[in-house]
């Protein structure tokens, strides 16, 4: 059973950097798609950075995409975000996600959150201005 744990969240001023982490536990990386997604209060699901364990694969929703690294460490089963927070609206809780392999594109699962049966707790992320 995969089990995901996220951490790094915490109040950043915009413009500084920011890394969060996803330990994975219960699988390898390899056959998996990760995903980060983030939620705002009032708000869907949204923001998807997809990475494909087995090769590395990446992509991002136009949300993040520039702004948001995706990165993973297979050693440590360890998926990384990297962001620059220079946009109070990037304040949200992140979540790391994780689907197991299948037909689908890395394009269609950044944009479809629901395909994801894996979910961590997530970790708060304030960005202040």
């Amino acid at each position: 059973q995969v089990q995901l744990l996220e951490s790094g969240g915490g109040l950043v001023q915009a413009g500084r950097s920011l890394r969060l982490s996803c330990a994975v536990s219960g699988v390898t990386l390899a056959p998996y798609v990760i995903a980060w997604f983030r939620q705002a209060p009032g708000k869907d699901r949204e923001g998807g950075s997809c990475i494909r364990g087995s090769d590395g694969n990446t992509w991002y929703t136009d949300s993040v995409k520039g702004r948001f690294a995706i990165s993973r460490d297979s050693a440590k089963n360890t998926v990384y975000l990297q962001f620059n927070s220079r946009k109070p609206e990037d304040t949200a809780v992140y979540y790391c996600a994780a689907k197991p392999p299948g037909l689908s594109t890395l394009q269609r699962l950044c944009r479809s959150p629901q395909f994801f049966p894996s979910w961590g707790q997530g970790t708060q992320v304030t960005v202040s201005s």
